[in-house]
């Protein structure tokens, strides 16, 4: 990512977002001729309005359709405005829609980078795990009725801790040549009937934590074993893997930038 322009600043901003209603973080290109509702999309129409010039939005993490979050953080450049920046947050957050906020902008140093400066993300999969449906909380978890074993969830979390090759873990789809990624934490909590799975890594591939959540949630049933992730770390075989959970219980938590 080149630095900015030399009469222009470049600011870091910090985004949350309920994603239910989005097609996602990214832009659709080429535009549809019904352009769909992306994060990325609404919040740069804002930023464009409220600043009155063009501006590019880059995202730190690409997250799906309907996938949330607390911490999306992304940059953009912006030459000298009328309006006194500390102004800047409540015009911006008084054009967006309920389900976008701007929690936090500042001017950062020219050659920021919100993707390749990005060097930990944290996600969070939350499961409703009860018999009865969710239905406050709905929106933000997935329902699983089944008892979930822990002990066995955080045996198999803990071997995906370190650098592995992680294809087995993502859709084939991914995309990427390379598929090496360093796991710094993975581990299953409950509170009353909320299991949240917790992990952290330096990059993740496309569904990769929903398919860990997957995973684990199989373990937790019974169905699998949790040597079944060494197996699937061992041989690369989406096949021993668990299913694609759905978005809903997916969040992004936080991203720390070198």
């Amino acid at each position: 990512m080149p630095e900015c322009r030399p009469e222009a600043q470049r600011h870091r901003l910090t985004i949350a977002y309920d994603g239910t209603d989005f097609h996602g973080w990214q832009k659709q290109e080429p535009p549809q001729v019904e352009p769909l509702r992306t994060v990325q999309g609404v919040v740069e129409d804002v930023l464009q309005r409220v600043l009155r010039q063009p501006i590019i939005l880059v995202g730190a993490s690409r997250t799906d359709a309907g996938v949330h979050a607390r911490g999306q953080v992304g940059h953009f450049d912006a030459e000298p405005t009328a309006i006194p920046f500390e102004r800047w947050p409540q015009a911006i957050n008084d054009r967006l829609p309920d389900d976008v906020e701007v929690r936090d902008i500042e001017p950062t140093r020219p050659d920021f980078d919100a993707i390749g400066d990005a060097v930990t993300k944290r996600y969070r999969y939350l499961v409703f795990n009860a018999q009865r449906k969710p239905l406050a909380l709905r929106r933000t978890t997935y329902h699983f009725w089944h008892p979930l074993d822990l002990d066995r969830m955080n045996d198999a979390a803990a071997r995906l801790v370190g650098r592995h090759d992680v294809a087995g873990l993502a859709a084939a789809s991914h995309g990427r040549d390379n598929t090496v990624r360093t796991i710094h934490r993975c581990d299953v909590s409950r509170q009353d009937e909320i299991v949240a799975i917790a992990v952290e890594g330096d990059g993740f591939l496309y569904n990769m934590v929903r398919i860990i959540a997957g995973t684990l949630v199989e373990v937790g049933r019974g169905k699998s074993e949790p040597s079944c992730i060494d197996q699937i770390l061992a041989t690369q075989d989406r096949r021993l893997a668990g299913p694609t959970l759905q978005p809903q219980g997916l969040c992004l938590e936080w991203i720390r930038h070198r």
